[in-house]
């Protein structure tokens, strides 16, 4: 029997599981339209991710910081193990499998933790200077752990994946503070090195951003654009959602799921699904605000602020042909366990950090075992 102080529950903040349920109920009933079978095997992820919350939300984390390094570099190793034992989907390798359960991982999707716990444990035990910020050789201290999981992503090759972590490790170094002459030189850099950089793409890479600059869409943003236009201002009742149900719209559950969802739900239903994927990121910006001070969980808020953005900017915009096609979910509402559960951990060490913000609070949960 777990026994919790009841004063935990006063930090915790309510408002951000109020606004993910409706996005994670729609998301099923959008998978069980399609596929029912596949709903089952989400309820199995919805369930997974709950329990993982319970775990993280427990967990003494402010007490346990000195194992973040350890939990970092494991993961590192993790990253590099894919180069001799990866299992290779879709053409990339990516995927380290797990013996005798016949149930692969891609450790990009657990590395987006430790490298986030990473970055604030860094940040906490070494504050930014209040008036200049980081200078030049703490700012290359941060970007060694930064740039190693960026190449290591890099060269699997997933580089959606990579550059997320690139954005998110310096969009968190911008907010806390940098000083502003480096980033000059970071700008003049990748201007300088931009041709160098693209002709350094694999072919399939550069073939998507083609397809992007092209007069003509790929027939993935084709069929999604359909659907997109098929939704009209209030959707398509079932029946008549056929880019969907016919199978036109490639990927519809996943990659594509914010066509599907504007063709049943038209053009109102976007906005509301947009407005609410703003409130979440607005949210968290504001417990960026009123954690000042508090480093640790001021990472992880904008973090998570920055990955919301990203990946729900990102995803509707290559559906609607104004980015390359990346593969990257809609947070919480694609289909699949990877993603959606590195958000719910996530959230969950957020909640944590949030509730427990003296450690004290940690000895007020008591774990007692009765027969």
């Amino acid at each position: 029997m777990i026994q919790v102080d009841r004063r935990i529950f006063i930090h915790f903040d309510y408002t951000l599981p109020f606004l993910l349920a409706p996005i994670i109920i729609m998301s099923y009933f959008l998978v069980h339209e399609l596929h029912p079978a596949l709903a089952d095997k989400q309820l199995i992820y919805f369930t997974t991710a709950l329990i993982t919350f319970a775990i993280f939300f427990l967990l003494p984390i402010r007490k346990l910081l000195w194992l973040i390094p350890i939990f970092y570099w494991l993961n590192i190793g993790l990253l590099l193990s894919v180069k001799f034992l990866g299992v290779t989907k879709f053409g990339a390798q990516r995927w380290v499998e797990i013996p005798f359960v016949n149930f692969t991982i891609q450790p990009s999707e657990i590395t987006k933790i430790a490298f986030i716990m990473m970055l604030g444990y860094l940040i906490k035990n070494n504050p930014p200077n209040s008036e200049k910020g980081y200078g030049f050789v703490e700012f290359l201290k941060f970007s060694v752990y930064i740039l190693i999981p960026f190449v290591l992503i890099l060269t699997q090759p997933d580089l959606g994946s990579a550059l997320i972590f690139l954005i998110v490790g310096y969009g968190v170094l911008f907010i806390v503070g940098v000083n502003y002459k480096i980033w000059l030189w970071i700008l003049l850099s990748i201007v300088v090195t931009a041709p160098l950089i693209y002709s350094s793409l694999h072919d399939y890479q550069k073939k998507r951003i083609k397809d992007f600059v092209a007069e003509k869409p790929s027939y993935h943003v084709r069929q999604s654009i359909i659907a997109i236009g098929s939704g009209g201002l209030i959707g398509q009742v079932e029946s008549e959602a056929t880019q969907s149900h016919l199978k036109f719209l490639p990927i519809a559950m996943s990659d594509f799921i914010f066509s599907f969802y504007i063709e049943r739900f038209g053009f109102w239903g976007g906005v509301i699904l947009i407005v609410v994927y703003s409130l979440i990121i607005l949210h968290l910006l504001m417990i960026l605000v009123y954690m000042k001070g508090d480093y640790l969980t001021q990472v992880v808020a904008a973090s998570l602020a920055f990955l919301f953005f990203l990946y729900t900017g990102i995803n509707i915009a290559m559906t609607l042909g104004l980015a390359p096609v990346v593969g990257l979910p809609l947070p919480l509402f694609s289909y699949g366990g990877s993603s959606f559960l590195t958000f719910v951990i996530l959230i969950g060490i957020l909640e944590n950090l949030l509730s427990f913000q003296h450690d004290e609070l940690y000895d007020s949960v008591k774990y007692n075992i009765k027969d």
